[in-house]
């Protein structure tokens, strides 16, 4: 199964200031600030929700079409993706534009000042899936993930005029997008993605009950966050999905795409829906327990491990023969 995934790429530049913003700032000047942070350090860390989705899968050998625009500046981040089993040829390189990048310093009192430079991202509009499945042979699905608006609504009427299954994934677009937006990128997914929250939000600006929306995809996945997954289809009992005991709670960023990118690899399997949220699970678990959304390192025989004490080893016998 021939799976790309369309979304952002970025980088971003986390700094830490050891001081307090409130310190800096003059109550009767707040329209005329000039500030300048002297930084303990900065952490860059490759991101993107397109790149994150698809190094996980990468990791677990599905060998992941990336599809998505970046910069001149991106040689070393397709580098790291090539070596960890990521398809880049599909990525657009821009000749004016920068990678986005966001840019964020962090104060003691955990309060923060970012930018984010959408750059080359704009340019993913400009990307045709024909394209990208005559490269390729064929495109079996294709999670759209958040990336320029314009991209997004272009990708999923291109899947619908040639048929392909597509996913819909808005997540961090989902805040800027109207009603009729929505409506028309969730409108005939074989899968839709969200959280809880974005759940309500999906059904609140579009009108749509939950049974509306369920009626118009073929599949509901909606994270629980510590609770884990729930899928839902139209006749079907729900399929609901804990997660594995985790060692630390380190960083929630990435634990989304980390779910996605198990559940996708599963379903390229051909395991299961349950059997692909488990997976999705699994990695999504060793995501939280690390600093960075593709620092992780798999390690087959740990994964094997949790995953057989988490969901008992017939679930385990079946992953393992494709994950060996």
């Amino acid at each position: 199964m021939r799976i790309a995934v369309t979304g952002s790429i970025a980088t971003d530049h986390l700094m830490t200031f050891p001081g307090r913003f409130a310190d800096q700032l003059v109550a009767d000047q707040l329209h005329t600030v000039s500030l300048s942070f002297l930084v303990d350090n900065l952490d860059v860390r490759r991101g993107g929700v397109a790149a994150n989705i698809c190094f996980g899968m990468g990791q677990l050998g599905s060998r992941p079409v990336l599809v998505g625009a970046a910069g001149f500046d991106f040689d070393e981040y397709r580098a790291w993706l090539d070596r960890h089993g990521v398809d880049t040829g599909s990525v657009r390189i821009s000749e004016v534009l920068h990678t986005a990048r966001f840019v964020c310093t962090t104060d003691r009192d955990h309060n923060q000042i970012g930018s984010f430079y959408t750059g080359a991202m704009s340019e993913a509009r400009l990307i045709e899936l024909k394209a990208v499945a005559d490269r390729v042979g064929s495109l079996d699905l294709v999670l759209i993930g958040a990336d320029d608006p314009e991209a997004m609504l272009r990708h999923t009427e291109e899947c619908r005029t040639r048929s392909i299954p597509f996913a819909a994934d808005f997540s961090q677009q989902i805040a800027r997008m109207d009603g009729q937006e929505i409506r028309t990128l969730l409108d005939g997914a074989t899968y839709l993605f969200s959280n809880e929250y974005e759940k309500g939000l999906i059904e609140s600006k579009t009108g749509w009950t939950d049974a509306e929306i369920l009626s118009r995809v073929g599949h509901r996945v909606t994270t629980l966050g510590s609770r884990g997954v729930r899928i839902e289809r139209v006749g079907e009992d729900p399929i609901e999905v804990g997660c594995p005991e985790e060692t630390a709670k380190v960083d929630p960023t990435g634990v989304g795409d980390a779910f996605r990118a198990g559940f996708l690899t599963g379903l390229a399997w051909g395991v299961g829906h349950e059997r692909a949220a488990q997976i999705g699970c699994m990695l999504a678990t060793l995501v939280i327990e690390t600093l960075g959304t593709q620092e992780y390192t798999l390690g087959r025989a740990n994964f094997m491990e949790r995953f057989t004490k988490a969901y008992g080893d017939e679930a385990a016998a079946e992953v393992h023969a494709h994950l060996a």
